[in-house]
């Protein structure tokens, strides 16, 4: 077989666009196609962006692990089977793969299911000028999905060269200290269609934050919780905000600091944020509703995070203000999100009824098995309609005096009111009727009895 030799340098690049395109690489002999990529993509891969991009800089340790030709040639003939004409397809392929391998990480991060993550960007809606960040970002799935909707609601982000240039360039920004998840993450961006995202190696809660205060317009995150630091291993600069060691407290106060003024969240948190009652609970709590702009507690049921957890949690959307500004807050039960909550996940309707934006509408019995697009149409109407909702309802909203009057309590349970079951009782009129009704029937009754009794017996 002739050795097939690739130019060094930017050659390289356009020889890996035309030979390597699929429609050519597929039909190569299987010893041909594995030199192809052992010899040649990887080490493109591993320069892709240049030697300043974070694609680069986290896949230059990338090695090739399939171990021989035949077993490359299978994996071509599946994956030729795809459709992949579609530029989603490719993404939808690797969250799916994502999704297969996913486990609960050694720092207890865990994969957030697809349909939260997309809730969350909806309420959030990201503009083309928003900067995103996400602290603890694992695979990149809230970037990924900041880039999706920018894509469907702001098209004209493709068109104008400025707006271009800031969303491949400079608005996704993703944190993580763990060297796999990074390099799958970015390998999620690149498959998503964006050139030159942010995406460091990072311990959001160790490291000193100087140069990120204040720096972001946008953050989607869900952290990771259920952990504890020592206070010489924590940031200083956190610890200003608030002391303790859970880390689900040293990530909100890690989210204020990194908003600027006027810059949105929406992150998820465990229940225990929302009722705990250690002083740096009560006090971070405190900072959203009278400092910050506290939004909206969605309370998600519990089976959301299995198999990998049972907690339970909420999705927080707050705005840093600094100067207050919190009205009313807006609750939400959310008691299904269209997958089952036991630990398989398996869907509860068709794939067009799934998710905060299907594409059927949905009946009151499909409501039932998902919330998602209910939630959404009732967010808008948060300061109109929602503020008349009895506490009884599925969404209602809550003064700021009130929670203040509850030590800035944020659990639903709190506050919402349970209908008990009533014995029916008839109407005053209906009574009075159904008693006049009686007493004839009693005259009635009566009178036939004194008839019977004046008749001469029968002889026998």
């Amino acid at each position: 077989m002739e050795r097939r030799v690739f130019p060094e340098g930017k050659d390289a690049r356009q020889r890996a666009y035309e030979d390597c395109r699929w429609s050519r690489f597929k039909h190569f002999a299987p010893a041909e196609m594995y030199e192809v990529i052992n010899d040649h993509v990887f080490p493109f891969l591993r320069t892709l962006g240049g030697d300043d991009s974070t694609y680069a800089h986290h896949m230059k340790d990338a090695r090739f692990t399939i171990p021989t030709p035949a077993l490359l040639a299978k994996v071509v003939d599946m994956i030729d089977g795809v459709p992949m004409e579609d530029r989603d397809t490719k993404g939808d392929l690797y969250e799916y793969m994502l999704g297969k391998i996913a486990s609960a990480g050694r720092n207890g991060q865990f994969r957030t299911p697809r349909q939260e993550i997309a809730l969350m960007v909806e309420l959030l809606r990201p503009t083309p000028m928003d900067i995103m960040c996400d602290p603890a970002s694992g695979t990149c799935g809230f970037p990924v999905a900041v880039g999706e909707y920018l894509r469907r609601h702001h098209p004209e982000i493709l068109r104008d060269a400025k707006l271009r240039e800031h969303f491949h360039h400079h608005l996704f920004h993703a944190f993580d200290f763990d060297n796999t998840m990074l390099r799958i993450g970015s390998m999620n961006m690149l498959l998503h269609g964006v050139e030159n995202p942010d995406i460091r190696y990072r311990d959001s809660l160790a490291q000193d934050h100087a140069d990120e205060v204040e720096k972001y317009t946008l953050i989607a995150a869900n952290s990771p919780f259920a952990g504890s630091l020592d206070y010489e291993n924590c940031a200083k600069d956190l610890l200003q905000v608030v002391k303790t060691k859970k880390t689900e407290l040293l990530f909100l106060a890690l989210y204020l600091r990194l908003l600027k003024p006027g810059g949105r969240a929406a992150v998820i948190v465990p229940d225990g944020v929302l009722f705990g009652s250690s002083n740096a609970h009560k006090t971070l709590r405190k900072i959203l509703v009278e400092e910050q702009k506290l939004d909206a507690v969605i309370s998600l049921p519990g089976g959301v995070f299995k198999p990998y957890a049972g907690v339970s949690t909420a999705i927080l959307l707050f705005t840093k203000t600094n100067s207050g500004g919190t009205d009313h807050v807006w609750f939400y039960d959310v008691q299904a999100d269209g997958w089952s909550l036991d630990d398989r996940r398996t869907p509860l309707l068709p794939e067009e009824k799934l998710g905060p934006v299907p594409k059927v509408a949905l009946t009151a019995d499909d409501h039932a098995k998902n919330n998602l697009p209910d939630i959404l149409a009732r967010w808008t109407q948060r300061d109109k309609a929602e503020r008349q909702n009895p506490r009884t309802a599925q969404s209602f909203c809550v003064p700021r005096a009130d929670l203040a009057a509850q030590g800035y309590d944020l659990s639903l349970n709190r506050y919402k009111e349970v209908v008990h079951a009533e014995v029916a009782h008839r109407p005053p009129g209906d009574i009075l009727a159904r008693l006049a009704d009686l007493e004839k029937e009693i005259v009635h009754g009566m009178s036939e009895l004194e008839t019977m009794l004046a008749k001469p017996a029968i002889a026998k």
